[in-house]
């Protein structure tokens, strides 16, 4: 039992590095490289945990080697136009101007109803209102809405905002997110003097959200009162 714990927390941790080495990008939406990777990792990960008998370099020696062929992918895809088309595709376009190329549809054996419910995704229900849409080599899709269907800002309409920073996460589960707090111009002094006015220590709060006015929202973690609105 203790050499499988053992095995399988080495498995983890290598796997975990790997992963890192590959990018955050490998977290996220997938290129297809990127998916064989993942897959093939997991299930080499999967070997030398399940069967005691594989050494477990069977597993780490491949898995590394998965990786750093991912890494010279990147590499190459970076400096490399040709290749990164080659390894990953190109985006292609789905809408033109509200009209649907359904050759395209075709070449990616996308049907009208994938297609409709990514739109959806998007908030956007009608083809004649997307000026281009493409889908992306990950699989994504990227909409442009027509100048007419887009969403109208305070700007259109000439009205004063009262900040320029977006509201962001300043504490969360007690703790203390200081990029943030200095983006929005704020720093420790405020959180403490914000903390106090609710009778808080900053570990007791659960989200304190603001920007760089002095409007904030606050919410205790539980078995506090209530939350509390500046």
């Amino acid at each position: 039992m203790k050499l499988l714990l053992l095995r399988t927390t080495l498995i983890y941790l290598c796997v975990l590095f790997a992963m890192r080495l590959m990018g955050k990008r490998q977290l996220g939406e997938l290129q297809p490289e990127e998916l064989v990777s993942t897959m093939l990792i997991s299930n080499l990960a999967s070997i030398s945990i399940e069967s005691e008998q594989v050494p477990i370099t069977a597993s780490l020696i491949p898995l590394f080697l998965i990786a750093s062929l991912e890494l010279l992918g990147s590499v190459l895809s970076f400096y490399s136009r040709r290749f990164s088309n080659l390894l990953d595709g190109r985006p292609k376009t789905v809408i033109q101007n509200g009209q649907i190329d359904q050759q395209a549809l075709r070449m990616l054996r996308l049907t009208a109803a994938d297609l409709l419910e990514a739109l959806r995704g998007k908030d956007i229900y009608d083809p004649r209102d997307v000026s281009y849409a493409v889908i992306e080599t990950n699989g994504s899709l990227s909409v442009a809405r027509k100048p007419d269907k887009e969403t109208v800002t305070l700007a259109d309409m000439g009205l004063a905002v009262q900040q320029s920073q977006a509201t962001v996460p300043l504490v969360v589960d007690g703790q203390v997110l200081e990029d943030n707090l200095q983006a929005c111009g704020k720093d420790r002094a405020w959180l403490e003097k914000t903390a106090c006015a609710h009778a808080l220590a900053v570990r007791d709060i659960l989200i304190l959200l603001g920007n760089d006015t002095e409007d904030y929202f606050l919410l205790k973690k539980e078995g506090s009162p209530k939350e509390a609105n500046a």
